[in-house]
């Protein structure tokens, strides 16, 4: 995979195409197109070593995100853990932290954004960028546990040491396993994020509402 290739994780049913197609569970294997038994114990490893750290106090609630097309101009991912505040109403049985994959983009264009959080009985929506104009951001980060879509990248480089990485101007730590391409394409995306950064978001025909639905 180290040219333009999509990726092709296994579909979810029977009915799908085998190839080119699927979806990514980041929660299954913390990156995207690693086996999930290796990952899962780099990151235990790392994680019993106390190298992965957070990038800041997450609150704990999930957010969805989808958009019919994402492009984006230097890529990275690698494993990570979010941390919540001590004793956060939120933390459940995680211990108040949360293994996430980090995607960065340097420079990333979204059609048709839906963001939803779940409030308890009735979700804060937000769309944008459905009107002709796509959102756009520079330096985007977004923590996820869940990744989904039709993905295809060029250049791309798997199993690097994510301090090393220059795709995305972001650095992991030292020994995380990760990857890095040259541009990606994530279409029919959907994201269960923890956490999104972004040096600069612009979105265009923006709404905000509450809803009985998320996205």
């Amino acid at each position: 995979m180290a040219t333009s290739e999509d990726a092709a994780p296994t579909p979810e049913s029977t009915d799908a195409p085998v190839a080119r197609r699927g979806r990514v569970r980041l929660r299954r294997t913390a990156l995207m197109a690693v086996p999930a038994v290796a990952v899962g114990a780099v990151l235990m490893t790392l994680t019993a070593q106390g190298v992965l750290a957070a990038q800041f106090a997450i609150s704990g609630m999930p957010f969805t995100v989808t958009a019919d097309n994402l492009e984006g101009v230097g890529f990275e991912q690698f494993g990570s853990l979010d941390h919540m505040i001590e004793d956060s109403p939120n933390q459940g049985d995680t211990g108040g932290q949360v293994l996430v994959a980090v995607s960065a983009i340097k420079q990333a264009s979204l059609t048709k954004l839906c963001q939803s959080v779940d409030l308890g009985g009735i979700n804060l929506l937000i769309k944008a960028g459905d009107a002709g104009t796509p959102v756009t951001a520079t330096d985007l980060t977004t923590d996820s546990d869940l990744l989904s879509g039709d993905a295809s990248f060029t250049n791309l480089d798997i199993g690097g040491d994510a301090s090393t990485f220059t795709k995305a101007g972001v650095k992991g730590l030292p020994g995380v396993f990760g990857q890095q391409a040259d541009t990606v394409n994530i279409r029919n995306l959907r994201q269960h994020n923890y956490a999104t950064t972004a040096g600069a978001f612009k979105l265009p025909n923006l709404r905000l509402s509450f809803s009985s639905e998320g996205c």
